[in-house]
Order: C-alpha cells, then sequence, then structure tokens
C-alpha cells in the first residue's frame, strides 16, 4: 500500500507560531519533531520511505527535504499554488496511479496527533485488505468520539457488513460537517457516529473514475498531468494546468456524491486529535479537562483550564486565569480566551496589507 500525507496548509489557527513560511506541520509542536516527521514516524516500520509520498506547495520543497531527508524526491507531489484539496488528491492520486492504479493508497494529514499508533497502522491494513477485495471500494476510517465535538465532522454509518479480527466494519450513510451542539451530542450518544480525521483508503483507478464522473473538467487535467508523468514536459504541464483547477475541497468534489454502496467505514479508538488549532492541541495533551498545559518558562497560580505555551527565554506568569490561551514567541504575544480561537485566523486575515503584515 501506498501512502500520501499530505503537509499544505498554512495553519492559521495555530498562529502565531504557524506562519505562511513555516507553517504549523513543520513546527515542534509535541515535542522535539515537527509534526510531519511524527506522521512519517507513525507508519514505521510498515511503511517503506519510497512507499510515503508528501502533497505540499512548491515553496515548501526545500523544508520538506531538511524534515524528510529518507523520503525519495520523486515522492515530493509539489503544488504550483494552493488550489484546496480537491484537485490535490486528484493530481495525487493520477501520479501514483501511473503505475499502481489498482494499488490501495491511504490519505493522511501531517498536522494530527495519533496515540495510538499500532492500533492505527493496524486499522490501514484492514482497510488496504478490504480494498484488494471490494475493487471499486472506498472505505473511510473513524475516530470513536469521546466528546461532542462542533468543529470536526462526523461519520454516520448502518450496519456491520464484515469483521476483520474484532474489527467491525460498516456500511457508510452520510458525512456531516460541525454540526449544532445539540446534533454533537445526539451523535456522541449513537454507536453509529464517529469523527471523521479524513483518512481514508482508495485506490487510484477507483477515485479518479469518481472524478471522471463528478468532476469532469478537473479529471481532464488530472489525466494530462498523469500523462507527462516520468516525461521531460511533467514539470512544464503541471505548471500550466493545476493554476487552472477550480478551488474546492475533496469533500465538495468527489466525497460526498459517491454511491453509498462503495463506501465503507471502519470507526476505532485512535487516540486521533486534530492539532491544527490551540484548543483541540489542549485537548490532546490534557489528562483531565481542567488542567493547565504549559510548555516553556511557565509559571502559572490559581489557575485552571489554561494552555499557555512560551517560545522564548522570557518567563510567563499567570495568576487567576480560567480557559485562557497564552502563546508567546520571539515577535507576538497571543492572548484570548479559549472560545475566542475560531477569531485567530480572521485577524490573521486582517493583517495582510497592514505594517503587521509580515507577521502572518
Amino acid at each position: 500500500m501506498k501512502v500520501v500525507i499530505f503537509a499544505g496548509g498554512v495553519g492559521t489557527r495555530l498562529w502565531p507560531l504557524s506562519r505562511k513560511n513555516t507553517p504549523k506541520q513543520f513546527e515542534k509542536i509535541l515535542g522535539d519533531k515537527s509534526t510531519l516527521q511524527l506522521a512519517v514516524e507513525r507508519l514505521q516500520p510498515d511503511f517503506k520511505p519510497e512507499d510515503i509520498y508528501i502533497s505540499t506547495g512548491i515553496k515548501y520543497e526545500n523544508l520538506i527535504r531538511t524534515h524528510l531527508p529518507q523520503i525519495p524526491g520523486n515522492n515530493l507531489i509539489l503544488e504550483p499554488e494552493m488550489r484546496d484539496v480537491g484537485p490535490a488528491v486528484g493530481v495525487a492520486m493520477g501520479i501514483i496511479g501511473k503505475e499502481h492504479p489498482n494499488s490501495p493508497v491511504a490519505i493522511v494529514w501531517s498536522d494530527h496527533f495519533v496515540k495510538k499508533e499500532r492500533r492505527f497502522r493496524e486499522v490501514l491494513g484492514f482497510a488496504e485488505k478490504l480494498v484488494l477485495k471490494k475493487e471499486n471500494s472506498i472505505v473511510f476510517i473513524g475516530q470513536r468520539a469521546r466528546f461532542a465535538n462542533q468543529n470536526l465532522g462526523w461519520l454516520e454509518f448502518g450496519e456491520e457488513v464484515d469483521q476483520d479480527r474484532g474489527t467491525k466494519i460498516f456500511r457508510f450513510k452520510k458525512l456531516i460537517y460541525r454540526p449544532s451542539l445539540e446534533d454533537a451530542e445526539k451523535f456522541l450518544a449513537s454507536p453509529h457516529y464517529a469523527w471523521n480525521p479524513g483518512y481514508f483508503v482508495t485506490t487510484p483507478k477507483f477515485i479518479l473514475s469518481q472524478y471522471e464522473k463528478f468532476a469532469p473538467e478537473t479529471w481532464k487535467g488530472i489525466i494530462k498531468i498523469q500523462d507527462a508523468v516520468g516525461k521531460n514536459s511533467y514539470k512544464d504541464v503541471l505548471n500550466k494546468i493545476y493554476p487552472t483547477f477550480e478551488k474546492i475541497s475533496f469533500d465538495n468534489a468527489v466525497l460526498e456524491k459517491i454511491d453509498p454502496q462503495y463506501v465503507y467505514v471502519i470507526a476505532a479508538d485512535l487516540g486521533w486529535s486534530d492539532v491544527g488549532a490551540w484548543e483541540a492541541l489542549k485537548e490532546a495533551l490534557e489528562v483531565s479537562k481542567n488542567e493547565n498545559v504549559t510548555k516553556g518558562k511557565v509559571l502559572i497560580e490559581d489557575s485552571s483550564d489554561n494552555l499557555v505555551f512560551n517560545y522564548t527565554d522570557q518567563l510567563v506568569v499567570g495568576i487567576d486565569l480560567t480557559k485562557m490561551l497564552v502563546i508567546n514567541t520571539d515577535d507576538v504575544l497571543l492572548v484570548c480566551s479559549k472560545d475566542s480561537v475560531p477569531k485567530i485566523k480572521k485577524l490573521v486575515e486582517s493583517l495582510s496589507g497592514t505594517e503587521h503584515e509580515n507577521l502572518t
């Protein structure tokens, strides 16, 4: 099986640590390695470097090579510009499908946290076997919900259709994106829902057939790029066609339109968290909900449920804080309520064209 790790996002929800030139996937958020390095590590030893592809923007090529020198250069899928995930997935599948059209391919992300790495690899293996058994299929991998999360997508699934060593495989029903709190609480109480990390396994041949059906103009461009793979004209063709793709999410372009009869779900506890936002990072790292999560030189007294990360040599002191986020870098100090995290992205966008644009 092949794996594509997507590492092209900017990560404004983790500002001021994550910036345009050094996005979150290249930062040491969870220890002494970047989340991109950790994403590759958790695939080992089941996957060899030559079976791992990295999809990212051309501007991050040198960062990728520095962080992942073990990944072959030909396995870097470099987008000339950002056109959202719809074109990115299609081109990755086209490139891999040139030589491996019927090989299962797993799509994963570079900015996630997975505590149960062995279980994660095991579930990928179960999905691979199912895709090999059912030629035209896609398998979503869901995380069993820990709380009624309104900020994530959810998977709804129906009856059990198979088992693999005790791991159940279900018939897919639908995707739900960012439900209301009332709906999220209902989902949490039901055994037929799971968080959607965005992980899935399928084959290039099948997924490209769905592009042809539901996004024909994008499919035509993908096929032209695929035809140029391995030729001297490849970069020119990629640079000419890729910027013309419609900016569209993969969900909107393809996933929401696939006939559910081809779609399956494996829901498991992977210890998964999306650490693409500060409040999600706190939830991933905390042992109890009201504890303080800190990093660096921090002294905090009479406080609860805060995340305080200090990336400088200066001491950060907090007293009587509750549900606060404090991020201190060399050039920006961010202080806000945990509930205000969604406003960070808007604030960063508002800095464009101002004297503070260099901080984005």
